[in-house]
Order: structure tokens, then C-alpha cells, then sequence
């Protein structure tokens, strides 16, 4: 079964920013560019850290605290530390004050599943994503990955039928039956054994594009009862 990576989706040509951008050129690079977040890369194309719209609106969020928040981390109790880092971004004029540092990122070869996993893992909506060298090689953002579902029912079904049911499982499938409707897929008919049913059920569901999975599956033979015979 072929897995998309993070290569086939990602923006590869991004809007970057280095550490002494502005932040009102940000602002309006986000802004023009419909775009959540941005890269900071040093000289050599190497990621320090990204900037991402919330932390834009750390600048929104504490102007009405003006005059009673300072403007730079000072030392506060143990309960009040996670404040000092908004604070400072707050009172942050450029990319260098406003960036998460390090940033999390991906390499190209990344699967889809493992970044949608990372990017909800850390609430980000977007990542950068960094070659071999080191270097930015282009940003993936969760509407990205969401392009794994825009796949007809016709490839997901082909794509079932070819890579689970013939080539790992060897069914033939004139016997077990395919259908995808609006990326749910149905599987009705019949398979060798018992114990291939949840095995052809996992694999189906976990094809790319698919949003569901429901089976009336039936069995030839039972070999799950004279599996838990020769055990007892």
C-alpha cells in the first residue's frame, strides 16, 4: 500500500522571514499571503525558530494590560512562570523576540499520518520542513494533509482491492466485495476464514482517503475455534 509523505503535500515555496523582520512585516506577510505561520532562517536557509499567528496576537492580547504587565520577563512566583514567555512576545518588535525557538519540523519523508500526528500533538497548524542538509525544503500545514481525502471512491477502492485483497491477503474478490461511498467503505461477501476478517477491516481502513469502514463479512471456516482448542 503506498503511503503519501509529507514531499507530496508540502508548499515548497514558502514565505520565510529572518530574525530581524519587523513585526509589522509579518503581519502583513501573513495577511497577504493567507498564511498562519512563518519560517525564521539564518543566512544559510537553516530554521531557528517559526512564527506563528498566536504569537502575533500576544501583541492584542496584552494591550490592555498596558502599564500594569512589564514590557520584559522579570522573576515571578513558580505558579505565574508560563506568563513570562507571552509577555515577552508580547513586547517583541521583531521575528527574534516573537519565535518559538527551537521549531518543530519534519523531514520530507515523514508519512501524512505521523504529521498529523506531530501537528495535533502540539496544536500547530503548520510546520517546517527540513531536508538532509539541514536546510528548509518547505512547510506542510494541516489542510495539507487533509488532501489524502480528496481521493475519488473509485482509487480507494481499486487501491483496496489491489493492494489488500489480492496482493497481501490473496482473496479473490469476487468473493469479498468493494464498495466506496463518500470514502466509507463498505466490504460484503465472503473470505477464506474467520480470522481474516478484522485483518481485511484494518487494512482497508487504513488506506489513505478512507473516512470509514463497515463489513457484513462472512467466513468459509471458523479457525479461530480450533486456534483457541490447540491452545487450551
Amino acid at each position: 500500500m503506498k503511503r503519501r509523505t509529507v514531499a507530496d503535500v508540502m508548499t515548497k515555496q514558502v514565505v520565510t522571514v529572518t530574525a530581524d523582520t519587523p513585526f509589522t512585516e509579518i503581519a502583513d506577510a501573513m495577511a497577504e499571503h493567507r498564511i498562519s505561520a512563518v519560517p525564521v532562517l539564518d543566512t544559510d536557509r537553516h530554521v531557528t525558530g517559526i512564527v506563528t499567528e498566536a504569537d502575533l496576537l500576544r501583541k492584542q492580547e496584552y494591550k490592555g494590560d498596558a502599564g500594569r504587565r512589564p514590557r520584559r520577563p522579570m522573576i515571578r512566583m513558580r505558579h505565574a512562570a508560563p506568563e513570562a514567555p507571552a509577555a515577552a512576545k508580547a513586547a517583541a518588535v521583531d521575528a527574534r523576540g516573537l519565535m518559538s525557538t527551537p521549531a518543530i519540523s519534519v523531514a520530507p519523508h515523514t508519512t501524512i499520518t505521523e504529521a498529523a500526528r506531530l501537528l495535533n500533538t502540539h496544536g500547530y497548524k503548520a510546520m517546517p520542513v527540513v531536508g538532509k542538509d539541514g536546510r528548509l525544503a518547505g512547510i506542510v500545514a494541516r489542510r495539507d494533509l487533509l488532501r489524502v481525502f480528496h481521493r475519488s471512491d473509485a482509487d480507494i477502492r481499486d487501491e483496496i482491492i489491489r493492494d489488500v485483497l489480492i496482493h497481501k491477503l490473496w482473496q479473490d474478490p469476487a468473493d469479498a466485495h468493494v464498495r466506496v461511498q463518500d470514502g466509507i467503505v463498505h466490504l460484503t461477501g465472503r473470505v477464506k476464514v474467520k480470522s481474516l476478517i478484522p485483518i481485511v477491516v484494518r487494512l482497508a481502513a487504513a488506506t489513505e482517503g478512507v473516512v470509514d469502514v463497515v463489513h457484513t463479512l462472512g467466513y468459509d471456516h471458523d479457525d479461530t475455534h480450533s486456534t483457541a482448542q490447540w491452545k487450551a
